[in-house]
């Protein structure tokens, strides 16, 4: 399956679509700057191990993407508490953050390795 075809990548690129258009104009950009690379790692994590030979490299970079969610997760919540991000804006992106972390963490355990 190509990774195009998968939900969880179409929700990962749509969730960095969000955090780019939504952020474009925030001044801090070192902050910017963490919390859009986060959000970018989630689907092209998805889109490199699934370019990649083996199941062992799929899932090294599947387990990538899982990390940026948590990662981006806890970076929106710290955006929300100083008044980078709105509120419902940021509780949106952390529940996606967490239903595509779930779903990523469904995809991990089909692609263990046998020798796991």
């Amino acid at each position: 399956m190509r990774h195009e075809q998968m939900e969880v990548w179409q929700r990962s690129k749509q969730l960095s679509v969000g955090v780019y258009r939504e952020l474009k104009d925030l001044r801090d950009f070192g902050f910017k700057d963490q919390i859009t690379r986060s959000a970018l790692s989630i689907p092209s994590n998805i889109a490199e191990g699934f370019e990649r030979y083996t199941e062992r490299e799929k899932f090294r970079f599947v387990s990538i993407a899982k990390g940026s969610c948590g990662e981006f997760a806890t970076q929106t919540l710290i955006g929300i508490e100083v008044g980078y991000i709105a509120e419902p804006i940021g509780q949106h992106w952390r529940n996606e953050a967490m239903t595509i972390s779930r779903m990523l963490g469904s995809l991990l355990k089909a692609l263990t390795p046998p020798n796991h």
